[in-house]
C-alpha cells in the first residue's frame, strides 16, 4: 500500500539586511568592541575601523500615525534614515557620524522621547495589550505602564541601578508580560459569574471546557437550557474561560486586584533563569494612576538600588540577603499568600539551563 506523501512545509526566510543601516550590513559579524559613551547611546567599532552610534529613546508601545510620522521625520532630518525597535518598544537611531548624536538627542527629548534605557537603568516596561485589543483584560496594562514610568522617568534616563532592571505588566493572570525583575499582574479573586441565558447562543461549550487548566468547568443544563457550571473548589480564578465565553464574566470592580512579583529573569548571565515570586497582593485596580501599585514598585526599586552590590540582578540580591530581609528592607508585610505551596512547585527548580533533574 502506497503511503500518502506528506506536504512539505513552506519556509520563508526574511532577509533583514536590506532594512539595516549600510554600516551594519558592511560590518555584519565583524565588530571589534562596543561601549556606551552616555546613557541611551551605544557605540560600536568594527575591525575595519567603521563606527556606528545607536541612540535609544523611549516610546509608548501603542502609537498613533502622527507619532510614527514624527519619529520617521526625526530619522530623516537628524539621523541617517534608519531606525529599529527593540522588544521593549524603544526606538533606536543609527548614525555613522558622532557629530549627529547630540543634535539627535536634543530633538528627541524636545519632542517628548526620553533618551536612555541602556546599561544598568530601568528599562521600558514590557506589557500586554490591556483594554485596547486584548480579549481577556482585567485592567489596562499600558495605563499602568504610563503611570509607573512617570514615577521612574529619571531612572530610565540614568544608569544608576546596580544592574539592569526589567519591568513588566500584565492585564491577566495568564501573564503574557513574561518574567521580569518586577512584574505587575492582575489577579481575579472570585470565580466567574455566568449569564446562563447567553451561554448557549454565544459559547462553544466543549472549547470552554477544554480551555480550563484545572478541569473546573463542565457542561450543565440550567432552566432547561444548555449552559456551563464551575466547580468553585477547583477554580483558580485565572480567567482563561472568559475569552471563548464572554458570558462567564470574571472582571470585577471590587474583587479583581493587582499583585506584584519580583526576581524573575530569562537570561543565563551570571546566574540561572528564575521565576518571579509574589511579594504584594490585593492592591486596588485603581485607574487611571494606580498610586498604590506605584508606591510599592518604587519602594522595592529604591531598596534594591540602595542595598544591592554592583552587577547583582534583583533575584541575585534577594538570594544573598534572604527573603525575610527583603521584606524588611522593602517595607512590605509578609502574609501566608506569599508561601509557594503549589503541589508542582518542585519543578520550578528545573528552570536552570545548567542543572536539571
Amino acid at each position: 500500500m502506497n503511503q500518502p506523501q506528506l506536504r512539505k512545509p513552506v519556509e520563508h526566510f526574511l532577509d533583514n539586511k536590506k532594512y539595516l543601516h549600510p554600516k551594519l550590513v558592511a560590518n555584519y559579524g565583524n565588530w571589534k568592541y562596543h561601549d556606551r559613551p552616555r546613557p541611551g547611546v551605544l557605540h560600536h567599532v568594527s575591525n575595519t575601523g567603521d563606527q556606528v552610534w545607536s541612540v535609544r529613546a523611549g516610546t509608548q508601545r501603542q502609537m498613533d500615525v502622527f507619532t510614527i510620522r514624527k519619529l520617521c521625520d526625526i530619522a530623516d532630518q537628524f539621523a541617517e534614515g534608519r531606525v529599529r525597535f527593540t522588544i521593549r518598544s524603544n526606538i533606536e537611531y543609527m548614525v555613522s557620524d558622532e557629530a549627529k548624536v547630540a543634535p539627535l538627542i536634543a530633538e528627541l527629548e524636545k519632542n517628548g522621547f526620553p533618551v536612555g534605557g541602556t546599561g544598568n537603568s530601568v528599562s521600558m516596561v514590557a506589557h500586554t495589550q490591556g483594554w485596547l485589543h486584548c480579549d481577556i483584560p482585567g485592567t489596562d496594562a499600558s495605563g499602568v505602564v504610563k503611570a509607573m514610568m512617570d514615577e521612574l522617568y529619571e531612572e530610565f534616563k540614568t544608569e544608576e541601578m546596580p544592574n539592569r532592571v526589567r519591568l513588566s505588566t500584565s492585564c491577566c493572570e495568564i501573564n503574557c508580560g513574561g518574567q521580569a525583575d518586577i512584574a505587575v499582574i492582575i489577579q481575579h479573586t472570585k470565580p466567574p459569574k455566568i449569564n446562563h441565558d447567553l451561554v448557549a447562543n454565544v459559547c462553544e461549550r466543549p472549547t470552554v471546557v477544554a480551555r480550563c487548566p484545572v478541569a473546573a468547568i463542565r457542561p450543565a443544563l440550567v432552566n432547561g437550557k444548555p449552559s456551563l457550571e464551575v466547580d468553585e473548589k477547583k477554580c483558580i480564578c485565572c480567567g482563561a474561560c472568559y475569552p471563548p465565553c464572554p458570558p462567564m464574566q470574571i472582571n470585577d470592580a471590587e474583587h479583581s486586584k493587582l499583585a506584584i512579583w519580583v526576581g524573575g529573569k530569562n537570561s543565563n548571565a551570571r546566574s540561572k533563569p528564575t521565576f518571579h515570586k509574589l511579594v504584594a497582593s490585593g492592591l486596588p485596580n485603581n485607574a487611571p494612576r494606580w498610586p498604590e501599585v506605584n508606591a510599592v514598585v518604587k519602594k522595592i526599586l529604591m531598596a534594591y538600588k540602595a542595598d544591592a552590590r554592583p552587577w547583582e540582578r534583583m533575584a541575585d540580591w534577594i538570594d544573598r540577603i534572604g527573603w525575610p530581609r527583603f521584606f524588611e528592607k522593602a517595607d512590605l508585610p509578609f502574609t501566608k499568600y506569599m508561601i509557594d505551596d503549589w503541589r508542582g512547585s518542585r519543578y520550578n527548580l528545573n528552570a536552570s539551563a545548567h542543572v536539571r533533574f
